[in-house]
């Protein structure tokens, strides 16, 4: 009897074991998605950028403490529906940003539309509260932290105080259209498997803890963070 006691305990520790011991190919797997995670995030917020009198406002980039992007978020609806997508945020540090942590973004919507849709979200976390809210496990936008639709180019002078004091601004862009879009409703959550493969952390520690230096950075995820400094820096 003792010795099939001992053989499952051997069996159970040799399971938990390769269950957490990440062989070459899961690696290798693990650092596409976050190449490919902050590329295309990368590459969606230059798109933005790049549309003269509809980017998002210098100003705001400039007094943002973070920034969020979601490319190709999956709307479906069918009288209701969901959000499905991933993205990255990248917290100011002296002289750039913070390497990308991974997230999740989802949650239900409602609206008359049948099918199905991609679209790009871009927040903007202008204070302390808004990132603090972020690193929770899951963050409802529009819950604890204020979040208002983000004005863009010329809009920018004429926003009233209570949407420029919001703690998150928010903006949608689907079939080529940018506008500021509240978001309210979705939530945010870590996907902290991804950023313990890339980093070895956690998502607070990547955008709360000591600031990771450029060289610092996985090559693969470098894209965002150098994207983020060709439009805002202080």
């Amino acid at each position: 009897m003792s010795s099939i006691r001992i053989y499952c305990a051997v069996t159970l520790i040799t399971l938990f074991l390769l269950s957490t011991v990440s062989t070459p190919a899961q690696k290798k797997s693990r650092e596409r998605d976050a190449a490919r995670h902050a590329g295309e995030a990368a590459e969606t917020f230059t798109e933005i950028m790049n549309v003269k009198d509809k980017a998002i406002p210098k100003e705001l980039l400039d007094t943002a403490e973070a920034i969020a992007v979601f490319p190709g978020v999956i709307k479906a609806a069918f009288l209701g529906g969901v959000r499905g997508g991933q993205g990255v945020i990248s917290r100011r540090v002296k002289g750039g940003w913070s390497p990308p942590a991974f997230f999740n973004l989802g949650g239900g919507s409602f609206g008359p539309q049948i099918g199905a849709q991609r679209t790009d979200y871009v927040l903007l976390i202008m204070n302390p509260s808004g990132l603090d809210g972020l690193l929770k496990d899951k963050f409802e936008l529009g819950g604890e932290a204020s979040i208002a639709a983000g004005p863009v180019g010329r809009e920018a002078a004429a926003s009233t105080n209570p949407r420029m004091d919001a703690g998150i601004l928010s903006y949608s862009r689907s079939k080529g259209a940018f506008i500021g879009a509240a978001l309210k409703g979705a939530v945010i959550s870590p996907d902290n498997d991804l950023n313990e493969a890339i980093y070895g952390k956690k998502a607070d520690a990547l955008l709360k803890g000591a600031p990771m230096t450029f060289a610092e950075m996985p090559p693969s995820v470098r894209i965002f963070p150098r994207t983020l400094v060709r439009y805002s820096i202080r």
